[in-house]
């Protein structure tokens, strides 16, 4: 209606509108990755914040559990940030 071609109104009118459930997707997904991550590592003895916090946990040592998981919480907190900036994009 507007003499766009075809692909010009794909890209301006259905891309935007696609890209909200794309982008609240793999920000969700983020979480699940790092959450995967302790099991990964652990199971093929990789080092990496996942076997940190495993064997942190195994040991007892709560101030390397806490001081991990609020940098896991931040980095989740950063990435959902950054998809809700990216929204207004």
């Amino acid at each position: 209606a507007k003499g766009l071609s075809p692909y010009a109104a794909l890209l301006r009118h259905a891309l935007p509108n696609a890209l909200i459930p794309t982008l609240t997707v793999l920000g969700l997904q983020f979480s699940f990755l790092l959450a995967g991550a302790i099991i990964v590592e652990s199971v093929f003895a990789l080092p990496g914040l996942g076997r940190l916090i495993f064997q942190a946990t195994a040991q007892r040592d709560l101030i390397v559990v806490r001081s991990v998981v609020l940098l896991l919480v931040a980095a989740v907190v950063t990435v959902n940030f950054l998809v809700e900036l990216l929204y207004a994009v």
